[in-house]
């Protein structure tokens, strides 16, 4: 993360799936873009993780559930607090006016 702040907190969770295993057997997951390594998980698992620790550059979690396969879309990895929180308004970047593009 090149000394960039973690984007994960411990004891914050996460749903995600398990993309690879590590070298010593634990699962291999991201969240945005932080590699996060679970205890207990194995590639293909869709899984609750809590952030256990968090390093420079990677993380640990452990497994809080397992959780069922979204249906048709891409698994979309959000926290507890990202759902909470209000969407913000969209910024506008056309000028708004009543003539629809229409020459004068």
């Amino acid at each position: 993360m090149n000394g960039t702040e973690a984007p994960v907190k411990v004891g914050e969770e996460y749903d995600v799936m398990i993309s690879a295993v590590g070298g010593k057997g634990d699962g291999i997951a991201k969240v945005k873009g932080f590699v996060l390594f679970v205890a207990g998980a194995k590639k293909g698992d869709y899984v609750k993780i809590r952030i256990t620790k968090v390093l420079p550059s990677v993380g640990f979690a452990e497994v809080v559930k397992k959780v069922e396969r979204p249906e048709n879309r891409k698994y979309a990895t959000v926290s507890a607090r990202e759902l909470e929180e209000p969407d913000e308004e969209p910024e506008h970047k056309y000028e708004e006016t009543e003539d629809f593009g229409e020459e004068k």
